[in-house]
């Protein structure tokens, strides 16, 4: 995975990044930048801008003076906060408990992240999505099922961390499958919140999430890339996504019960 910044029109961009496991696997990691309509700049998560990213985001941003905002969506992305609060000392910077609790140094708004009062700062811009039936932030430190997704209606953009993937098609196989595969984060049945219903309202929540994204075109996610669909193509994938996972997490609501 190489890093770069890539402009997916009407004041979105995505970042690329890289996240090498153990310092050899690189398992890939994103941010946004997003241009608001009031003025400036947000960003979407933390990553340490370096090279010819750090140079496109600083000339599109007035040297970091036009970043408004830092929005860290996932609570277990925690690693690169310090970084871009040093990069942007102006932003107002928001996270979830656990954002703070990891670096209690940082600046942070008094409004946790995915809170109504933050949605409705950004809803002339963005539209933040947070999963039902399922812990945002889980007691299990290795359980990345929960996140805040963030939708940006102009370019058609869905920015998601770990909820939802995309499955890298080997070599081989790509002409019998030429595009990611679209699938649910495997920690999801241990995500599921303890208590019946908690499958139906996950289900409930991203059938409401395919309809409100029917026409979208980008789709970014954290490890694993980034794809473009057509009109309607990513409702029916996400959706036959749910269908191959819905007995396991049938089974995980009963042994909760």
């Amino acid at each position: 995975m190489t890093e770069e910044i890539r402009d997916l029109g009407q004041g979105f961009w995505t970042i690329r990044g890289d996240l090498r496991i153990g310092g050899v696997l690189n398992v890939g990691t994103q941010a946004g930048l997003v241009r608001l309509a009031a003025g400036g700049f947000a960003m979407l998560d933390s990553y340490p801008l370096r090279g010819k990213v750090r140079a496109a985001v600083m000339e599109l941003t007035d040297e970091g003076r036009e970043v408004r905002a830092v929005l860290n969506l996932h609570p277990f992305h925690t690693l690169h906060c310090a970084d871009i609060a040093r990069d942007f000392p102006q932003a107002a910077l928001y996270g979830s408990h656990r954002h703070r609790l990891r670096h209690p140094d940082l600046d942070w708004q008094s409004a946790p992240v995915e809170s109504p009062d933050v949605a409705q700062i950004f809803a002339p811009d963005l539209e933040f999505l947070l999963p039902r039936g399922i812990d945002y932030v889980s007691r299990n430190p290795r359980v990345h099922a929960g996140s805040l997704l963030a939708w940006h209606p102009a370019s058609r953009t869905l920015h998601v961390d770990d909820t939802i993937n995309l499955m890298p098609v080997p070599g081989l196989l790509r002409r019998l499958f030429p595009e990611p595969r679209v699938f649910l984060h495997p920690t999801l049945s241990q995500a599921l919140q303890p208590r019946a219903g908690a499958v139906r309202e996950f289900r409930d929540w991203l059938h409401g999430l395919a309809a409100k994204t029917r026409d979208l075109r980008w789709l970014c996610a954290a490890h694993s890339g980034l794809r473009e669909f057509a009109p309607g193509q990513f409702s029916d994938e996400l959706l036959a996504a749910f269908r191959r996972v819905e007995d396991k997490l049938a089974r995980a609501e009963a042994q909760s019960g």
